[in-house]
This record gives structure tokens, sequence and C-alpha cells, in this order.
């Protein structure tokens, strides 16, 4: 029978603010000594009073900005009530009826809200004789952001966190790496025989990628089309995925809001964000940064191909190098923004160090290169070079001996040599093989040791044994 998946998602990320969510202590989960950024407040020590952190809604804020999300003027925070050995207070200081955002949508996926919590303690099992609790991570802030169920595909959720953690390094509001718990994704999936209809939900815990996710939702769309193929009762729970096996694992049945009791936190003020210090400041009048899909755009305007373009805007430092690099290429051709782009995407990337070579540098390099000065084979040997070189890069190329020689009276001589020197081939191309040229192009460019410009040789080569 076929049947129509319906995915959701639940993804949590932890803010990159000074102090945490309601206290003054270091934000610092990763900390090496456990329980070293705590205090009274994140302990849960009776008689302490939470203040939220003014820095951490702005950042939640500004992603609404960035995702064209409806800001709420009104919001509270409540009590998320449950029992864990994680949570200090026995509730969790979240938000429910009046969160900070609601709507908005990233690559196509409609979101239904976003709102701020405090994040958990870390519980550890190492020790043969009991679990460990360490409370650097317990209140850090959290921003939770819930999707509409409108993915029906692990390919496409895949997409969208992928995106999302992108979004969340633009702004600069969290660094989002998944394998330290920074940005966490939670999948609630089901499947129906009627298309546009729910089936019973399956929320999967514990994902740690985005190929954990997309093989968890590959897994429990497997899982659940052969229980109703056999007749079999789906329960509303919520499941685990263990990374060895490939497989998820009941934990517990799902909870509902009900179950959390949810009710408005006492002690904190409700919030206007209109009456925010600084808010229009900090926030509104802040310029948020081109978001991916604005990039992609410019950049395939400028003819860069789909890879390069991912590669660039994947990575922050090497799109900060590369529009750097954009910026002194402005009049040139814009065959030259590609040539740097390409690599900067590519070559830039294998040289240690090379992140440190200063932009006008790399600049100049593309020109030469761009210009036939020195040819692929020279700027690839100068990169290495160019690390905290602060010189001319033709003065380094003369050095090297890279500089392209497109001296006719030389390139005549060394097409001569070739000739001499290959005249079995020679003739295979005057008989009509003509892939034959490159291999003597290569042969010209080997006795120049790269220095002849290939372009001009190939042509003069061309006419010489064509007469």
């Amino acid at each position: 029978m076929k049947y129509f998946p319906t995915i959701g998602l639940e993804v949590h990320a932890e803010l990159n603010t000074k102090s945490k969510m309601f206290c003054g202590c270091t934000n610092a989960p990763h900390a090496s000594e456990v329980n070293t950024n705590v205090c009274p407040v994140c302990l849960a020590h009776p008689g302490t009073l939470p203040v939220p952190n003014k820095e951490a809604i702005e950042m939640v804020l500004r992603f609404g900005q960035a995702i064209g999300a409806q800001k709420a003027d009104y919001s509270e925070f409540d009590r998320k009530n449950y029992f864990y050995p994680d949570i200090p207070k026995a509730y969790q200081i979240s938000q429910y009826a009046f969160p900070f955002l609601t709507g908005g949508s990233l690559k196509g996926v409609e979101l239904t809200r976003v709102h701020l919590e405090e994040d958990t303690a870390r519980s550890g099992h190492e020790n043969s004789e009991g679990s460990e609790v360490d409370f650097n991570r317990a209140g850090v802030p959290l921003m939770e952001l819930v999707t509409e169920p409108v993915m029906h595909d692990s390919k496409t959720v895949g997409d969208f966190a992928r995106e999302l953690q992108l979004v969340l390094r633009t702004l600069g509001i969290s660094d989002a790496n998944m394998e330290r718990g920074e940005m966490r994704v939670e999948a609630n999936i089901s499947i129906s025989p009627v298309e546009g209809e729910l089936g019973t939900k399956v929320e999967v815990k514990n994902l740690n990628s985005f190929k954990a996710v997309e093989a968890a939702i590959e897994y429990e769309i497997k899982r659940h089309t052969v229980a109703l193929d056999n007749g079999e009762e789906l329960t509303q729970e919520t499941r685990g995925w263990d990374e060895n096996t490939g497989k998820t694992f009941s934990q517990r049945s799902k909870e509902t809001a009900k179950d959390y009791r949810y009710f408005p936190d006492p002690d904190i003020p409700k919030l206007k964000t209109s009456e925010i210090p600084d808010y229009h400041a900090a926030v509104l009048s802040e310029k948020i940064p081109k978001m991916p899909n604005e990039k992609r755009l410019e950049l395939q305007n400028l003819g860069l191909s789909e890879q390069m373009i991912e590669t660039l805007i994947t990575d922050l430092e090497l799109d900060t190098f590369f529009n750097a690099v954009v910026a002194i290429l402005v009049d040139a051709d814009p065959k030259a923004t590609v040539l740097a782009a390409n690599y900067i995407s590519s070559d830039l990337k294998t040289v240690e160090g090379g992140a440190t070579i200063m932009p006008a540098v790399f600049a100049e390099l593309i020109n030469l290169l761009h210009a036939g000065d020195i040819g692929s084979r020279g700027a690839k040997d100068l990169l290495p070079k160019l690390v905290g070189y602060t010189g001319t890069v033709k003065a380094l190329a003369e050095a090297e001996g890279v500089m392209q020689n497109s001296s006719p009276e030389v390139l005549q001589q060394l097409i001569a040599t070739v000739v001499a020197d290959n005249q079995q081939q020679v003739e295979e191309y005057q008989s009509g093989k003509e892939t034959v040229l490159k291999y003597l192009v290569g042969q010209g460019m080997k006795l120049s040791k790269g220095s002849a410009n290939p372009a001009l040789l190939e042509e003069m080569l061309k006419t010489e044994i064509s007469k």
C-alpha cells in the first residue's frame, strides 16, 4: 500500500551570548573543568531569582528579521514542569503561549514559532559507580525553532537543517556545531495512506549529525510502512537513534503540552520587546548580513558554478576572503572573479596558513593569472609562498621563474625543439589525428619548465606543423 510521510522538526540552537540565559555565569558549556561556570541561580538554590538575558532576546529577534517571522511585542516565560537529574529546578524556564517569533520561512519550509529557553545540564555515564552531572551547560540560552509539518522526505529535511545551520552562523548568533550539541534536531514523523492527513506521530531524538537526521527519518518511514502493512497499531512515542545499529529504539511515550503543566513563571516580568532598552538601535537599525539565498543569486550572476558557490557560502572565512578579493577586482573582467572563486574554493583550502594570505596579494595573483603573465601551474606553486608575503606577486613570480614567456622568438625556438624531438607525433597530427596536439603542447611546457604561455604556444605550434 502507498503511504505519504509527513515530517516536522524541532531544532534547538545554543546562542553565543557572553553569559547564561538567566544569570551572570559565563556561557561556556564545553569548559574542560566540570561545574566551574555555575552559581546559585543556575543551580536552583532556594531564594534565587532569574533575570532574562537581553543579548539572547536580541539574537532571537535578529533571527526573526532574517527569516521574515512576525515579532511579538508581548512575550512571557513559562515553567515547563518535568523531573530529570539534569534539571535542577524540576522545571525548565521556557516559552509556551507567547513566543518571541511566529511564522516565517526558510528554504521553502514554513515555521510555526521560535522561542527562548534555558538549556539543561549534561549527564555523563562514564563512571562505573554512577552517573555524573555537569552544570556548565545548565542555563545556557537555547533558541528553539518549530517547523510546520510540511516536509515529506529525508532530503528536504536535511537541506533545511543545513540551511538553518548556515543562517545561524551567518548571523553570528550560534556556532551550531551538531557534534558538540550546539544544534540539536528532533524529527516528528508520521505516515498516512491518505495524502494530506497525519498518521501516528513519533519523535526521534539524539540526532547529532545531518546524516543521522536523514537516516533516522528513512528508517522510521520504513518501520511505519512495515507495521501498517502488517496491520499493527503504531504508538505515539519518543524514540532515540542508535548510530551503531542504524536503528531507532523506544524511549518513552510521547508527552503532550498538558503533561508539562505549563504556567507563566511568576519570577520573571512580562516583556514588551518595544520597551527593551536600546532595542531599536541594537536590532532594528542593525543591518542584517546577506542571507545564503541572496548570496547564491549574486554568485550565480557572476557565473560561478554551483559547487563553487556552496563551498564559499558554507565556509564563512572563505566567504569573507572572497568578498575582500572581489572588492579589489571590482573593475576587472568578470572572468577574473570566476578565476578567484575557483582558486579560493579549491586550491587555497589546501594551503597551510592560506587564511592569512592578504586579499590584495591574492588579487594580484589572480590579475597576473588572468592576464596570462603566469600559468595555472605557476599560480599553484606560488600560493604557499604567499602566506605572510607582503611584497608584489610579480616580483615573487619573477624570482621563482614562473612568469609566462610570450616572446614569439623564444617560443619559436622552443617549437623547433619540440618538432625535432617528436617527429612521429607531428606526422600523426599532419595525417589528421588532432588530439596529439595537446601532447606536443605538453612537451613544450615541460621544456620551458612551465614558463611558456600555453595558449600562444599551442597557436604557434599548430601553425608551424600545419604548413
